[in-house]
């Protein structure tokens, strides 16, 4: 079942034809707190190549993503990790989620990832946090590597504490902060409660 209470609420799959008209996904703002606890694993990888199906009912279109780490921050992946995501296209049709995630193949990702049913698939390694769980990392004018949210241009709703905006903001982070501040999370969540260390 879709954690969608949190992760995204009326995920807006605009279906078979792209005049349909356009409506957004609202999600609720995820702190890295959030996305890291929730996620079974996390990579900072590149894209190899994808591809789009129709699942076994023929109602939606789903897209394989498969993604060469360059560093598992959490959990456990080999060589490769195969990712699902809502949406794609095959022939003359398309499907496309309002706020989803996007991997585009030959790009480099930090990807919050977590088993999930989607449509006519379940438990499927996928991005529940839609395009929140994605940080694209791109090269900043000083030459250093930074982290954008895929969610940085959405309208998010006010978590618990009352913030809306992504980590990183509009701009990002530095990428190595990201990793580091990932890494001591996960760390945090080893720990058992009462530990010394």
């Amino acid at each position: 079942m879709m954690r969608t209470l949190r992760r995204g609420l009326g995920v807006a799959a605009l279906g078979a034809l792209a005049a349909a008209p356009a409506s957004a996904t609202t999600l609720v703002r995820a702190g890295l707190d959030t996305l890291t606890a929730s996620s079974g694993t996390i990579v900072y990888g590149d894209v190899l190549g994808s591809r789009s199906y129709w699942n076994a009912d023929r109602t939606f279109i789903l897209t394989d993503v498969r993604i060469a780490p360059r560093e598992v921050l959490k959990g456990a992946a080999g060589s490769e990790l195969t990712v699902t995501l809502m949406g794609g296209s095959v022939d003359d049709r398309a499907v496309v989620v309002v706020g989803g995630a996007q991997l585009v193949p030959g790009q480099s990702y930090v990807v919050f990832v977590g088993e999930n049913d989607l449509p006519g698939q379940a438990a499927a390694q996928t991005v529940p946090d839609h395009a929140q769980g994605v940080f694209e990392v791109r090269r900043a004018a000083d030459g250093g590597l930074r982290a954008v949210s895929q969610a940085s241009e959405q309208p998010l709703v006010a978590d618990a504490s009352g913030r809306v905006e992504v980590p990183g903001g509009r701009e990002g982070v530095a990428l190595p902060e990201l990793l580091d501040t990932i890494r001591q999370t996960v760390e945090r969540e080893t720990v058992a409660p009462g530990s010394t260390r």
